[in-house]
């Protein structure tokens, strides 16, 4: 499943995260994650960092995009 990918490939970065994700689609997902991880980044580094994560898998045939929130816990 899907979910489970883009939760592991964030957890491995962020292992304390709290993830919550979403789909209309199968293929787009919205994902807010909290993190004490993100404490003194900015939220453009907070972003790439779990873009990063998520690299190869997205903008393929199974995950086309992934729109982020990201908060400090």
């Amino acid at each position: 499943m899907q979910e489970e990918l883009i939760t592991a490939r964030i957890k491995a970065v962020l292992p304390d995260a709290d993830i919550s994700l979403s789909t209309f689609d199968g293929v787009h997902y919205s994902a807010h994650v909290r993190s004490a991880g993100f404490a003194g980044k900015s939220r453009l580094e907070q972003h790439r960092l779990v873009m990063n994560a998520l690299g190869d898998i997205l903008g393929s045939n199974e995950i086309h995009a992934v729109a982020l929130k990201t908060e400090v816990a």
